[in-house]
């Protein structure tokens, strides 16, 4: 029994989109554009050479245009300070004193933490906004 090689291409979109979602690489969910772009030309009555052109142009242009879109996009802030990871990031709190090395505890979440000063100048006594966590010491600036 020989398959139709539109369900050969069928197949292979299958396999890249089950291998794309073990490993969450997006770029396979590109490739597998280009496999089901090459199904429907066989489906339309393409050669293989065709076929295998239009996989090829579909596929490698998608992932062109993907990886080009991710270029253009911010990075992402490191995970200590990045909101999508930690979220105490952004949250306020009230510094009562500073020692003299920059470092203070505050209350956060019904416990007490470590703080340092991050911001620029001279820390004061106030609220305070948490900008990154250093393992369990919160790195705070003065909220405006």
């Amino acid at each position: 029994m020989a398959w139709a090689s539109s369900t050969v291409w069928w197949v292979i979109v299958g396999a890249l989109v089950a291998v794309e979602l073990a490993t969450g690489t997006f770029y396979l969910l590109m490739l597998a554009l280009g496999a089901a772009a090459a199904a429907i030309a066989a489906h339309s009555g393409g050669g293989t050479s065709a076929q295998l052109v239009v996989a090829a142009i579909v596929g490698g242009g998608a992932v062109t245009a993907w990886h080009l879109h991710r270029l253009r996009q911010p990075a992402a802030p490191p995970a200590e300070a990045n909101r999508d990871i930690n979220l105490d990031i952004g949250t306020r709190v009230q510094v009562g004193a500073w020692n003299a090395d920059g470092t203070a505890r505050v209350s956060h979440r019904g416990a007490m933490w470590s703080a340092r000063h991050s911001g620029s100048g001279t820390p004061q006594p106030g609220n305070h906004v948490i900008v990154a966590v250093q393992g369990s010491e919160l790195m705070l600036q003065r909220a405006d």
